[in-house]
């Protein structure tokens, strides 16, 4: 392919692109950002070597440019970093760091409703190119990125030096914030956190907004934008939409035959009628609730486990890794399932009672949830406004 032709291919496909990402959103992309995406062309902004599909299979531009391309201006994340930048060698692949889809990066933009003069701080850097879109739209000098990753920093601070975008980048811990002497307009986080940290309610001016991916161990799911008060307080609703990788610091590193379940323990055995598909399965409504209210609830599935009379398992456990549960399919009851629970908890009868409130609250979707954090009082989710808290466990 000759540079002209490439030239050509990148033209398309950014055209491409912002029409997918206006199908995306609920309103046309601003000008302020479409002009944006020009000048700030996302393939600027992915490494060499990207990591493709289920498997991560590594694509690299030299040798597979068009597909590499495609990846690029996708309305689709791309991973761009697994295993924290270790070599798995023949071990296990994990996703460490990707580039956001488009259609959710566009979408948090314009949730800031940012102004010209805003200060932004941006917690995880990746690859640069949310910064960068930053950086056309407000002027580099008041955009502040943080990324823990120091490699990653590097290489983004890198190119936005190329376009001769020069917010400032920092490589530390995100959950800390940033030292500037001064609070910023809004704060927007590229990761998703299980719980706001203080530090970025401390460093907004009242009546700044922040604005970050949610996930609970239950569900990665939903967008969460907090109003912040003059007394430390910040408070806001969720909406749907998003999945973002964890902040580091907020990560757990279970699993259920490693860490959790023992020879010696002596489970419980009983019996349900709530199907473990309906809290796992397509409705995202009813997953977001429970994992709300399950906050330190974690699942994860085990097909053709070798056990008789076991077509498919679900595990439930604890992040303390104190109580679980595992809910038995036998391949033909669709209405009556086996139950084991071990612990000083019953997550079963957890699960069951969260999704019981749930659908007689009316089963209320994402944008009906809010959470509210006081600097003496910490947070609390609540349904509809505040002084509604939810029932909680654990």
């Amino acid at each position: 392919m000759t540079a002209t032709d490439l030239a050509a291919s990148e033209q398309i496909a950014m055209r491409d692109l912002l029409g997918a990402v206006n199908n995306d959103l609920d309103t046309p992309l601003g000008p302020e950002w479409e002009r944006a995406a020009w000048a700030v062309p996302r393939h600027r902004f992915l490494p060499e070597r990207i990591y493709l599909g289920d498997d991560l299979e590594p694509c690299t531009r030299a040798e597979a440019p068009e597909t590499w391309l495609r990846a690029a201006y996708a309305n689709d994340s791309v991973v761009t970093q697994i295993n924290d930048g270790q070599d798995p060698g023949d071990g296990e692949r994990w996703a460490s760091s990707a580039a956001s889809a488009p259609g959710i990066v566009f979408r948090m933009l314009h949730m800031l409703d940012l102004a010209d003069g805003h200060r932004v701080l941006e917690i995880g850097t990746g690859t640069g190119w949310n910064a960068g879109l930053l950086a056309h739209r407000l002027g580099p000098e008041n955009v502040t990125t943080v990324e823990v990753d120091p490699v990653l920093a590097a290489e983004a601070d890198a190119r936005l030096r190329k376009l001769s975008l020069e917010p400032t980048v920092s490589a530390g811990d995100g959950a800390l914030g940033h030292t500037s002497t001064q609070p910023f307009d809004r704060v927007e986080a590229t990761c998703s956190v299980r719980s706001v940290p203080q530090a970025w309610v401390r460093q907004t001016r009242p009546g700044g907004v922040i604005l970050t991916p949610w996930e609970t161990p239950w569900l990665c799911y939903g967008l969460l934008r907090l109003k912040v008060g003059v007394h430390g307080d910040a408070s806001g609703r969720f909406s749907p939409h998003s999945a973002f990788m964890l902040m580091r610091n907020q990560r757990t590193d279970l699993r259920i035959y490693r860490d959790v379940v023992r020879d010696d323990h002596q489970p419980e055995e009983s019996r349900t009628t709530l199907s473990p598909w309906t809290v796992t399965g397509d409705d995202l409504a009813a997953q977001f609730a429970i994992g709300l209210q399950l906050r330190d609830v974690w699942r994860t599935w085990h097909d053709d486990p070798d056990v008789d009379g076991v077509a498919s398992r679900l595990w439930v456990a604890t992040t303390d890794a104190a109580s679980w549960a595992a809910v038995d399919w036998d391949g033909h009851s669709d209405d009556r399932f086996t139950v084991w629970q071990y612990g000083p908890r019953r997550l079963w009868n957890e699960v069951e009672a969260a999704h019981d409130w749930w659908t007689h609250a009316g089963r209320p979707a994402p944008d009906r949830f809010g959470l509210t954090t006081l600097p003496d009082r910490g947070e609390w989710v609540w349904l509809d406004k505040p002084d509604q808290p939810l029932p909680t466990t654990g």
